[in-house]
């Protein structure tokens, strides 16, 4: 395994597409959820839900706020995937995804202590994903038709129309980001481990796989964890972190972070990585 990287590495071409990307995820979960909701035997008519209930719903509240285009979200319960791909010549989406991850956490954490619940664990790893394809919209779907059929009549003015469209769904749907991407494989497993895998409580983890020496003084936080999953054979080493300070030039000397193509050469142990990645073209 590569430890410590060239800093002069083989740049990858600009605009160069290729059949894997370089994923950062961030997965967190609300902390002892599931256990209130099973007291309340999964039912939320139950009184013992109700709480439960308006906690998850504050939660996706929360989410919605600090997802954008270049911070989005997949919210299953009580649970988020947030992610994005690795820049392989840059360093600032990483530092903006990591400073976004951190804030997310933060604000869940502060309305959670508020409520006197026990918090989220956000845990963020990095890894190689595929490239998947978008859900096809079905064009002849029944509801569009008759949509746009409405329209053409005068039934509907396009404000309506708009407002109906917006409301049609496709019978398949999929986030492609997440499909065969073992950046968010690594995060959702590692955080399910918990304790039991060393990760424990309302704590924030970092992939170290993503700093070019885990041993750097940023960001601030603890030893690293040595974390493995023997099932899947995923292992790591990751960091406690307790404060993300913001990196002026992140592009610069002083960025303790690596660019996608460093990731990737680390997770690959092979510096001719993206020769590897073409070949798997042909």
């Amino acid at each position: 395994m590569i430890t410590k990287l060239r800093r002069n590495s083989p740049i990858a071409a600009q605009g160069k597409r290729y059949p894997f990307q370089v994923s950062i995820v961030a997965w967190g979960d609300l902390l002892g959820y599931g256990g209130r909701i099973a007291e309340a035997a999964f039912n939320p008519l139950d009184e013992r839900a109700k709480a439960s209930v308006s906690r998850m719903r504050e939660f996706h509240r929360i989410v919605a706020e600090h997802s954008n285009r270049h911070f989005p979200t997949l919210v299953i319960n009580d649970g988020v995937a947030a992610f994005r791909d690795l820049s392989l010549r840059s360093r600032s989406v990483g530092h903006d995804f990591l400073e976004k991850s951190w804030e997310l956490f933060n604000a869940v954490n502060a309305a959670e202590v508020e409520r006197g619940d026990p918090g989220i664990r956000m845990v963020v790893a990095c890894g190689f994903r595929m490239r998947g394809r978008k859900a096809k919209f079905e064009s002849n779907h029944d509801k569009v038709n008759s949509i746009l059929r409405r329209f053409r009549e005068g039934q509907l003015t396009a404000e309506q129309a708009i407002q109906e469209a917006s409301t049609a769904r496709p019978s398949f749907d999929v986030v492609p980001q997440l499909q065969a991407n073992f950046a968010f494989t690594k995060a959702y497993v590692a955080e399910s481990s918990g304790s039991a895998g060393g990760l424990p409580g309302r704590s924030f983890y970092l992939d170290t796989a993503l700093l070019s020496d885990p041993t750097c003084e940023w960001p601030s936080g603890g030893d690293g964890i040595l974390w493995r999953d023997n099932v899947l054979g995923l292992d790591t080493v990751f960091r406690k972190v307790v404060n993300f300070p913001k990196v002026k030039h992140p592009e610069g000397g002083a960025s303790e972070l690596r660019t996608g193509l460093e990731v990737a050469q680390f997770l690959a142990g092979d510096l001719d990585v993206l020769k590897a990645l073409r070949s798997s073209q042909k």
